[in-house]
Parts: C-alpha cells; structure tokens; sequence
C-alpha cells in the first residue's frame, strides 16, 4: 500500500509546466472561495443576493447545469457497449471520472444553499425530517449520491483490474455499467421533476422540461469531454482517433440542435398564445419589463446557434480548434440557459406579482468558482492517476 501511495504521488507531484500552472491556479481559486465560505458561515446567506422572493439563485443554477453535465457521461457509455463501437471503448473512463467531479460539485452546491452545513443531516430519508417518499429534494438527493456510487465503483474496479494486469469480469463491469445508462437519465429527470412540483411556479410548469434538461444535459456534458479528450491528445497524454471524436461531436450536434428546437418550440406555445406561465419567460425575454437577465438569455441563443452552425460545417471540424470553440460555445450557452435563463426567472414575478432583480454578490460569485475549481482540481488528479494506468506505466509488480 506504501508503495502504490508513493508511486501516485510521483504521478502526481510531476508534470510538465502547463500542469503545474493549472493546477496552482486551481487551488489559488480553492482558497480564495473558501475564505468567501467563512463570510457565508458567519454571516449566513445575507451575504448571497438571494432573499424572501428569490431563495434559489447562483448556486442552484450551477447545480442544475451539473446535474446535466453528470448525467452525459451515459452519452459516452451508450455507443460502447449498446452498438459496439470498440474504438470509443478506452475513452469511457474518462467520462465516469468526470461523472464523480460533477456529483460532488452538485451537491457542493446544494450544501452551500442551505446556509447551515450542520443541518445536511435533514436530507437524509428516515433520519432526517422531510417528507420522504413524498419530498422531491430528499429523492434527488438519493438519485445523485446512487449515481455518484455507481460511477465510484465503475472506475475503481476498472482501473483496479488493469493496475494487476487484469480483464474485468464481465457480467460484473457490464451489469454496473448497464444500471449507470438506466440511472443516468434518472437524476436530471428527478430534477426536472423538483421544479415542476413547485405549485406556486408556474414558469416551470410545463412538460418540456425534463425533456430539455436531458437534451442540454446530452450536449453540454460531452461537449466538454470532447475538449478534454482533444487537449489529452494535444498534449500526447494518450491517443484519441479522429473516430471517436467524430462519433462524439455527432452526439454533440444532434443533441444541441434537439435543445434548440425544445427552446423556440416553449418560446412559441408561450409568446403566441399567452398564459400565466408566459409572464415570466416574456419578462426574461424582455418582452414585458427590462430584466437584466435579458441580454443573458439572448447571448445564450446565439452561441447555441453558432455552436450549431459550426458542428454542421463540414470545412471547420476538420480542424480540431474550431470543434473546441463550438464545445466551448456550447457548454457557455447551456450553462446560461440552464442557470440564468431557467432557475431565477422562476421566481421572478413573486406569486404576489412583484418583479425583483435578482444578481449573484460578488462573495456568491467567489464561492461558485471555488466549487468549479476544486470539482475540476478533482478531475485532473483522478484522470492524472488514471492515465499512466490506462497506459500501462503503472502496474502490480510480480
């Protein structure tokens, strides 16, 4: 055990300069959010710019978007082992890998919004005081740390075989894997599911949203897989085909353009003919009132757009800097259109009709990009670890 320890701390501590730069900037970022935390701890959530009309902002946003970027570890998993593509095989641990940083990261996020971290223990079904089974947030609560086990177990096991120079066994890996593309579909659905139980919202009372979530979630999360992979295979880290960056860009594009067609479908059946659930999405749109959520959710639309339209270029993603721009695009205008443009604009009008503007406080924002940093810091010692593995450097001694 001394040894294994010693050996990934080598891994680890060793890198070349791009590496240690990273990963010095990431946990500048760490420390810095966690001095922001202990003025939230001490203060409490008076120092967010939340309040009485708007109780879910910055945080729940970037929770929502996590959700999805979790889930899309599933859109890599699905062509391996449900069509056979051999050649996306070797690249899957990298999605399960990401998968574990972005449940952390979620549920970073919810612990963060409730205020008191020493209250985390009410989340807990039977344990704590919610209504369990009939609390949505208790559920979603399971479905995301059954998830998070399920993608821990997958990578050890995975990564503990080829340590010993070993196969997995089959009906054991794959009977894991199996329940992961089942479960994976579950936690954003679930989370689809706590919003649209909220009876005094009606924004987010319409059936398109779990089917939106999804397909955001499809498009965002291999979006930024494909970019760690390029940058992987920039950096000769290990080999990636141009096949499974196509296959994964085409998963890319046509999930992306499916969101799409979902956002203008709600815009149309709310705009065209208007119902009470359309004030809030006409607010955002600034269509009725100035928000300043407007020029947000429009800059979300147009990079989604020009996302698309740059995956659909034949011309462009023959060169893997314009596929890193479009991933780059796509990944920014789902997190605004997740966060920005669906979360606050729920609570805004107030079921009494009042129009708040909502903005993020400079210690919200701090807090938020230590989550993001450490939940990446995460994933850069875990695929660090993983790769000489993967690439056979490091095995058992005889």
């Amino acid at each position: 055990m001394i040894n294994l320890i010693s050996k990934f701390t080598k891994v680890l501590i060793n890198g070349n300069k791009y590496y240690i730069l990273w990963v010095t900037f990431l946990l500048v970022l760490v420390l810095i959010g966690l001095h922001a935390y202990s003025r939230q701890l001490i203060y409490g959530l008076y120092t967010t710019g939340m309040g009485d009309e708007v109780s879910w902002g910055f945080y729940i946003a970037n929770f929502a978007f996590l959700v999805g970027m979790a889930a899309a570890a599933v859109m890599i998993v699905i062509p391996v082992y449900i069509f056979k593509d051999k050649d996306v095989k070797k690249i899957v641990i990298f999605a399960e890998l990401f998968a574990i940083a972005a449940v952390i990261m979620c549920l970073s996020f919810v612990l963060i919004d409730l205020g008191r971290i020493d209250r985390m223990w009410h989340l807990i079904p039977i344990i704590g005081i919610f209504h369990w089974p009939e609390s949505m947030l208790t559920w979603d609560v399971i479905v995301l740390n059954g998830y998070l086990f399920i993608n821990i177990f997958v990578c050890f096991y995975f990564l503990y075989k080829k340590y010993h120079n070993q196969e997995p066994k089959t009906w054991i890996y794959l009977s894991v894997v199996f329940l992961s593309i089942i479960w994976a579909p579950s936690i954003h659905t679930v989370t689809a599911f706590l919003f649209q139980g909220l009876g005094g919202r009606p924004f987010w009372h319409s059936p398109l949203i779990a089917p939106r979530f999804l397909s955001s979630a499809f498009s965002a999360g291999p979006a930024f897989i494909l970019i760690v992979l390029i940058l992987l295979d920039k950096f000769k880290a290990i080999h990636i085909s141009e096949h499974t960056i196509k296959r994964i860009r085409q998963i890319v594009t046509i999930c992306l353009l499916i969101n799409i067609f979902f956002f203008f479908s709600e815009v149309f059946a709310d705009l065209y003919m208007p119902t009470s659930h359309s004030i809030n999405l006409a607010f955002l749109l600034g269509v009725k009132g100035k928000s300043i959520l407007t020029p947000w959710i429009r800059l979300s639309v147009a990079l989604s757009i020009i996302a698309a339209i740059m995956f659909l270029t034949p011309k462009l993603m023959k060169n893997n800097v314009f596929v890193v721009i479009a991933c780059i695009l796509t990944d920014i205008g789902i997190w605004l259109e997740k966060g920005l443009g669906f979360v606050i604009p729920g609570f805004i009008p107030t079921p009494l009709g009042d129009f708040v503007q909502y903005k993020p406080t400079f210690n919200e924002v701090l807090i938020t990009i230590s989550v993001w940093a450490g939940g990446l810091l995460l994933y850069t010692i875990l695929v660090k670890i993983a790769l000489p593995i993967i690439n056979g450097e490091i095995r058992k001694e005889q």
